[in-house]
């Protein structure tokens, strides 16, 4: 089983790219991004295309609930029947 997905910006990896190597080769998959914006994966050899897929799909809904989390919910006041259909 891998280990957990990790998020490092490239400057970080930059820096530390030894030890993601190290990481990498224990299972983990490194998402590396550049101003916010995953672009590239670092992972195992021969990681399986399910496992490459189930990492994607935690991955994007991290992001997912990250961005939910953000953003102001927007609040609609309910509206007439006359309202609605109001031609103006």
């Amino acid at each position: 089983m891998s280990k957990a997905a990790l998020t490092v910006p490239a400057a970080e990896a930059n820096r530390s790219f030894s030890k993601l190597l190290r990481a990498a080769r224990e299972g983990a998959r490194i998402t590396i991004t550049s101003h916010g914006e995953p672009v590239a994966e670092l992972g195992p050899v021969g990681g399986s295309d399910e496992e490459t897929e189930a990492s994607r799909r935690r991955e994007t809904r991290r992001e997912l609930l990250e961005h939910l989390r953000a953003v102001e919910p927007i609040t609609i006041e309910p509206w007439t029947r006359d309202e609605i259909y109001e031609r103006g």
